[in-house]
């Protein structure tokens, strides 16, 4: 179909890239000797030059795990001997072999342990290769989306429930299978829920509050409050642009925005556009002038307090932290505190993203859509669903297509489907001077808005919010911000992912995370001398934020003032609006 097997660009010119600088990387003669023997001491192959030593190590291991395998077999496929024990076994959490017959029935079990040695020898001959670590990492990512694709589960002919339920249905499962891929052709894009579950406003994002300012950029909201009183300061919240915000009020139980209205804070946060045709010109520093910044200027206006709170996601905490060090630069205090949630500022290690990032991609994108133009959603949304394929592509792919099932609803998977575009200048600038060249972190680096920065001037007290498990963020990346911010700082690690580890409701206790007082020579230190919290860091957070949230006042009841009058209610025109 046109998303899954036509992928982008860097998806087919990086594997293609990656694979042949690792056969080139291979030496031909010269280097440190080894011989290959068996179990018995007898050679099984001659000397071997280095790197080859390891790769060719590989490759014994996998013949004698195969010949293990494929003897024991035959008299099980017979039915003459009973089912020999496994030679290997998938890994934990690995649930693409849980139906019975993978392990009991002895072809099945043959296809999935022949499928996992083969996709072991794989993986090390790509350890073994010399390449640089950037390389081996491009190398790594698209060797493991080829072993993902291969699976025996992913193929109708050799997977065995796939196999049971179209007997069962006597084909009717499939015939459903193949009308869920044609509707998803159509849409572009595969089903990872039941998109006819939710409806943003309602089941979703269904916070009570009002829009109270908005421009081409942005709309802003601010929550109805649900305490008596409120802390003088409020919180803006800056979500990232290249998703919509409702993550972070997704149903009542699990909302963060309604988690700290609770709490006794006046919330506001942004509702970026979906860019469209009219955007397609927008630059980085729109999203910082005309959208964090005036963000602040109108909670701050409303609320009249002296000084608000703030709290960015990801891209919006990047965002968030260039608009403090232009506003810091230019003498601008009305900033208390800064909260960031799994952000990027030092993009020296930007995870599994990084395999994306290059010059020739970055030169193609400058070129086709830097000086105008749009980046499509779908195509975005589908990059980060490969970034875990086995967990966001191939289960819906068998699920959908191969047993006719509709996905189940589930909120964040809808929030996950619900893609948004990027300005083309935008993105193409974000790209150059972010992962690839990593510049902000440079203090006099950049400039933006008209102003050098230096992430240095953000001197208010920081919370930095990092999890362990993150594939987008690694912990370790978001940890060097400790080193470039001013002023105070506070960082927690979280459990899990990048979206689970920040929506662990208070109320449900789950997880747990990271602090440590003393702030650490490296990350690695903080982690070693750091102390396990049990439950969520919501907790942990709010009590922090609420040292520099000032006095507590009537909570006013009508939203906006005069100057910003209620527009309509949340959450707004701008979240509902459909990537094309």
């Amino acid at each position: 179909m046109k998303m899954l097997f036509s992928m982008p660009n860097e998806f087919a010119t990086g594997w293609l890239t990656a694979g042949f600088n690792f056969w080139r990387s291979l030496p031909v003669a010269g280097g440190s000797a080894m011989t290959v023997v068996d179990a018995d001491g007898k050679e099984v192959c001659p000397a071997t030059p280095a790197p080859l030593d390891a790769a060719m190590r590989a490759g014994v291991t996998c013949w004698q795990q195969q010949t293990t395998l494929w003897s024991g077999a035959i008299g099980g496929i017979a039915g003459t001997l009973p089912a020999p024990e496994p030679v290997v076994e998938p890994a934990r959490g690995d649930r693409r072999f849980h139906a019975k017959d993978w392990s009991s029935n002895a072809w099945y079990s043959l296809l999935k342990q022949s499928y996992l040695i083969n996709s072991r020898m794989l993986a090390d001959i790509v350890e073994a290769s010399t390449l640089d670590e950037k390389e081996k990492h491009k190398l790594r990512f698209f060797t493991r989306q080829f072993i993902d694709l291969a699976s025996p589960a992913n193929f109708a002919a050799t997977n065995p429930e796939v196999i049971q339920q179209a007997l069962e249905s006597s084909g009717s499962s499939l015939f459903a299978g193949l009308t869920h891929l044609l509707e998803d052709v159509k849409q572009g894009a595969v089903s990872i829920t039941d998109r006819g579950a939710f409806e943003v406003g309602r089941s979703v994002a269904a916070s009570q509050g009002s829009v109270v300012f908005e421009n081409d950029l942005f709309q802003l909201i601010q929550y109805a409050p649900l305490t008596a009183s409120v802390a003088r300061r409020p919180l803006l919240i800056v979500p990232p642009c290249i998703n919509k915000f409702y993550i972070l009020d997704l149903q009542p139980d699990n909302s963060f925005v309604r988690f700290a209205v609770e709490q006794g804070l006046t919330v506001f946060i942004v509702s970026w556009r979906n860019p469209d045709a009219d955007m397609a010109d927008t630059r980085w520093d729109a999203y910082l002038d005309e959208g964090v910044m005036k963000a602040i200027e109108v909670a701050r206006a409303i609320t009249r307090a002296d000084k608000v709170n703030t709290l960015g996601w990801c891209v919006g905490g990047t965002m968030l932290s260039s608009a403090l060090a232009v506003m810091r630069a230019n003498g601008d205090e009305s900033v208390a505190s800064v909260t960031l949630l799994t952000a990027l500022l030092d993009f020296s290690d930007p995870g599994d993203l990084g395999v994306f990032i290059d010059e020739l991609g970055v030169s193609m994108r400058e070129r086709t859509i830097g000086r105008g133009g749009l980046y499509p959603g779908k195509e975005l949304g589908f990059v980060f669903q490969a970034l875990r394929a086995n967990e966001l592509i191939w289960p819906y792919v068998v699920n959908n297509y191969l047993k006719g099932n509709k996905p189940a609803a589930f909120d964040l998977l809808y929030w996950n489907a619900d893609t948004t575009n990027l300005p083309g200048p935008m993105y193409s600038w974000y790209l150059r001077n972010m992962y690839l060249e990593n510049n902000l972190r440079v203090p006099g680096k950049l400039t933006m808005c008209g102003t050098p920065v230096d992430l240095g001037r953000v001197d208010m007290p920081s919370y930095l919010l990092a999890t362990q498990e993150d594939h987008i963020v690694p912990w370790q990346s978001a940890w060097r911000s400790m080193q470039l911010l001013g002023g105070e700082r506070e960082f927690v690690l979280g459990e899990s992912g990048h979206i689970a580890g920040v929506v662990n409701p208070a109320s449900k206790n789950k997880r747990g995370y990271r602090t440590n007082r003393g702030a650490g020579g490296s990350a690695e230190a903080w982690f070693k001398s750091s102390e396990k919290q049990s439950g969520s860091w919501w907790n942990h957070w709010i009590t922090w934020v609420k040292q520099h949230a000032g006095d507590s006042v009537k909570a006013r009841t009508t939203p906006g003032n005069a100057k910003y009058p209620p527009i309509e209610p949340a959450p707004g025109r701008y979240v509902k609006a459909l990537a094309d």
